[in-house]
């Protein structure tokens, strides 16, 4: 049982990173009960863990729907990450690996070339790319404690980030930002590269509620 929970865990959560499920979808039991031939209880304790983490939320006679935050929870969601993230960039730079380095690297130029070839084409592809630049720097802070927290708090913001790429401008920018945070963590400028990341990753008021209405 513990295997099939974790099965159907893990498809949630997949779903909820490349946006098969998005903030205020419902997510139906049955469908999930009929893809992984399982019944409705490891689906119903996977939903159960989800709703601890805040990442689903249950509503009468609505069944399991996907957190979809208020204006004031949006803002206050995305000032705990850009904390988190700010951390994870300040580890980072202290904690460098070479291997980390080499996969830094890689990473900021995978966002660079897209950003040059592509400009403002191919927005969910060039999001899958920024990903892997934030999910590097969480690694490299070499604290599975903050990735764990950074990647909860992450998917309650990953639909609206994933929009946010479709604003022109908007990609290139946050491949300059992206080079700027992997140029400040190579040379070990621990502070700067923290408040450089805890900027990339937030938004303005205004911003916000474009995206909230965007995915209402």
């Amino acid at each position: 049982m513990a295997g099939q929970t974790e099965t159907i865990l893990q498809s949630i959560l997949t779903a909820i990173e490349t946006g098969g499920l998005n903030p205020g979808d419902v997510i139906e039991e049955q469908t999930l009960a009929d893809e992984h031939s399982v019944s409705r209880t490891p689906i119903r304790e996977a939903l159960l863990q989800l709703e601890a983490t805040g990442l689903v939320r249950r509503l009468p006679r609505k069944g399991a729907i996907v957190f979809k935050p208020t204006l004031e929870e949006f803002l206050a969601i995305l000032e705990v990450h850009a904390k988190l993230e700010g951390q994870a960039a300040f580890l980072a730079a202290r904690r460098l690996s070479p291997a980390f380095s080499q996969r830094l690297e890689a990473a900021t130029r995978a966002c660079e070339l897209h950003s040059s070839t592509l400009g403002d084409k191919e927005p969910d592809r060039y999001y899958q790319l920024n990903l892997e630049f934030h999910r590097v720097v969480a690694e490299a802070a070499g604290n599975p404690f903050l990735l764990e927290l950074i990647k909860t708090n992450a998917r309650k913001l990953m639909a609206y980030y994933r929009a946010r790429y479709q604003y022109a401008g908007v990609i290139r920018a946050s491949a300059q930002e992206h080079r700027e945070i992997a140029q400040l963590i190579a040379s070990r400028n621990a502070e700067a590269a923290e408040a450089a990341m805890a900027r990339h990753v937030a938004f303005d008021h205004v911003t916000a509620m474009d995206l909230l209405a965007a995915l209402s």
